[in-house]
Formats: C-alpha cells, sequence, structure tokens
C-alpha cells in the first residue's frame, strides 16, 4: 500500500488485527505457542543481528513477534491479499525502518526481485503454504533454497498431513481439529474466519480493497493437504541438509529446514 487514501485512514487497524488474531485461534489454540517455538529456535541457531522473511505474512503475524523479540533484527514481509497487508501495515508500519513490507504473489516468481537482497538468514511461514498447488509449493521452496544463505533456517509451522498409509493418525488429527473448533465456534460462539470476513465486508472503507482481493484470488480459494513427506522431501531436493519436525500437536507442527 504505497498510498492511504482518506478512508483508509479512518479505519481502527487494531480492532481488525485483534479480531483476526482471536479467529484464528479457534482453528489453532496453541498458536501463540508455536510462535514461542519457532522464536525460541531463532535465538538458539542466528547470531543476534539477522535478517528475516515473514513469507505469506497476512498482517503481519511473525514479523510483529519477531521484531519485538529480537531488536537487532530486520525483516521483509510478503504477501498478496490486500486487506491483510493493509491490516499489517496500519498497525506496524515499518517497525522503526527495521520492516519492509512487500506486495506479491509467491505464485511467480518476480518477489524474489523485489527483496533487495541476495541471501537472509531465515524464512518464517504459518498457516500459509497450503494455499499453493503442490507444484507451486515444491517450485517455492527450490528458490528458497537459493534465497536462504549456507547455515540459514527455514521454519514453516502448518498443518502438515499424515501420510495415507497412516489412516489411524489421519483420523485421530481430524477428529481433535473438528472438536477445537466445535468448542470455539459453538459452544464459545467464537468469531469464526467466514464471520471475519464478512464483517469486514461490511465496512465501507474496505471496498475497493476487496474487490481488489477477490479479483487476484477468487479462483484460488482451494486448499491443498500436501503430506509431511512431500514437504520434506522437497525441501531436502532443494539443497536444505536437514529437515525435520521440532514440535507437534497431532498434524499441527513445525518443519525445520537447515541449509
Amino acid at each position: 500500500m504505497n498510498t492511504m487514501t482518506n478512508h483508509l485512514l479512518k479505519i481502527d487497524w487494531h480492532h481488525w488485527l485483534e479480531r483476526w488474531d482471536f479467529q484464528q485461534s479457534g482453528y489453532l489454540p496453541y498458536r501463540e505457542e508455536r510462535f514461542q517455538v519457532m522464536l525460541d529456535t531463532l535465538a538458539h541457531l542466528l547470531p543476534e543481528s539477522f535478517v528475516a522473511i515473514d513469507l505469506a505474512c497476512g498482517p503481519g503475524a511473525i514479523s510483529q513477534r519477531l521484531l519485538h523479540r529480537f531488536p537487532q533484527a530486520t525483516g521483509i514481509a510478503i504477501d498478496y491479499d490486500p486487506v491483510l497487508l493493509a491490516i499489517g501495515q496500519g498497525v506496524l508500519k515499518t517497525m522503526d525502518n527495521r520492516l519492509r513490507w512487500i506486495e506479491a504473489d509467491l505464485a511467480e516468481d518476480a518477489w524474489i526481485e523485489q527483496l533487495g537482497v541476495t541471501q537472509v538468514d531465515a524464512v518464517l511461514t504459518t498457516t500459509a503454504l497450503h494455499w499453493l498447488p503442490i507444484d507451486r509449493l515444491v517450485h517455492l521452496y527450490q528458490k528458497l533454497g537459493q534465497i536462504v544463505r549456507p547455515g540459514g533456517i527455514f521454519l514453516n509451522g502448518d498443518h502438515l498431513y499424515f501420510q495415507p498409509h497412516q489412516p489411524t493418525c489421519r483420523l485421530l488429527a481430524e477428529a481433535v481439529q473438528s472438536q477445537q473448533e466445535q468448542q470455539a465456534f459453538q459452544v464459545r460462539s467464537q468469531e469464526d474466519w467466514q464471520q471475519w470476513w464478512q464483517a469486514i465486508g461490511q465496512e465501507a472503507e474496505f471496498k475497493d480493497l476487496l474487490a481488489e482481493r477477490n479479483r487476484r484470488f477468487q479462483p484460488r480459494f482451494t486448499e491443498y493437504q500436501p503430506t509431511l513427506a512431500i514437504h520434506q522431501a522437497a525441501l531436502q531436493e532443494s539443497g536444505f541438509r536437514e529437515v525435520s519436525t521440532i514440535w507437534q500437536r497431532f498434524d499441527d507442527r513445525i518443519l525445520l529446514a537447515v541449509r
């Protein structure tokens, strides 16, 4: 968002970010624990000063937490959703010139040229890459193998699914997820993802951003379910020498890849 029109200046960005975080917690009750483990990993494996990419950043959940914890770090936040980017920028701004936002489509390679750097120390992403078809996910990992410096790391927190030959594990993970969502959205009447977007749609100030979002994503509203093994194999083929799960609750995992 290069310029901010008068109607966007009227939006309470913090309000919408807080509602976003709250509805996400309904799907991911251990979301903050997952963030904490990812940041702990950075603390153990990287120097105090480093450059990290928040990949498919949404409203910048990783960037916000990372740059608060690591005062000498700098971040690059990349996403293609104009609504979520606007909220993130509206709340976080540049975090004292330590955070740069890039509006780019990860299904294309143009974002790489927009980075402004040839290598980074870390790439982090959460609850995002399942929107990419598997062939594009594999291609993205190949690019990350070039961008992450030797010794650098990639962290992906998401549902990384069990193999088809593990039907009991798959059914168990699905049952637990269903129970969590039922508790959040039916028992506690917590706002869910669809209701959050419906609420955004009632705000006139978001009209243009929503129209642009629909133009970009309408043909793409499909979630994919690559298994953990697919992620691991693709990262290893892309030059990451160590790839392993470092945190897990059923199929909600953090996958660490060391370049």
